[in-house]
């Protein structure tokens, strides 16, 4: 029949194989119910969730499964680890709400003036730091965007001067495709915002785009 239709041998067998291979479904290892102490004896899992119980009553009412991971390991020396206290809650229905992680640095826009989108306001910061090896300063100094706190260029070294901050708002321009050259040179006028740590102050640049 194979041959008559022309059909490999291997080919018809692995098609037949594949047809009749049912899927796995993975599962773990069932929980053997108990758990041992330091001194090798085990522990049934009910005794340890009355434990549990009598820590939610008292002091650790407020804890989670990993703080109360370890009072079981301090108060009756169990070798327990957080995922199997972890289920244990679960069964219980004691687990404490996730919390809400609050933002450290939360994001904030300029205060005087209404900022819709990128490349509406770029602010320019410089900080320093100390290379032990060379006993001496470096800088860096770079232009963000306030919008989308995108640091569009910067500058790096062991000096910092205002033909760095005309280099890098060259390459701030050129990168965000704020220039139109039509003539072969142009004078272009930005206005940049240098925050200092003591001082802000405005300046005008005057860049030259060959």
């Amino acid at each position: 029949m194979l041959g008559v239709v022309e059909v490999e041998r291997s080919t018809y067998y692995a098609h037949v194989n594949k047809a009749e291979k049912k899927p796995l479904h993975r599962v773990g290892r069932p929980a053997p119910g108990y758990s041992y102490n330091t001194n090798g004896n085990p522990v049934s899992d009910e005794q340890i969730c009355e434990w549990l119980m009598e820590l939610l009553a008292g002091e650790g009412a407020a804890f989670g499964y990993r703080k109360l991971t370890v009072l079981l390991k301090r108060r009756h020396q169990l070798v327990i680890n957080k995922k199997k206290v972890y289920r244990l809650c679960k069964r219980l229905e004691v687990l404490r709400p996730q919390r809400k992680l609050k933002m450290k640095h939360p994001r904030r826009l300029a205060n005087n003036r209404v900022i819709t989108g990128s490349n509406q306001l770029w602010e320019t910061d410089i900080k320093y730091g100390w290379i032990a090896g060379v006993r001496r300063f470096f800088f860096i100094m770079c232009i963000l965007d306030v919008f989308d706190r995108a640091i569009i260029s910067y500058h790096l070294g062991l000096t910092c001067e205002a033909k760095h901050l005309v280099q890098i708002t060259q390459e701030a321009l050129m990168k965000r495709q704020l220039f139109h050259n039509q003539r072969r040179r142009s004078r272009l006028y930005a206005q940049i915002m240098v925050r200092n740590s003591s001082t802000t102050c405005l300046k005008m640049l005057a860049i030259r785009l060959k």
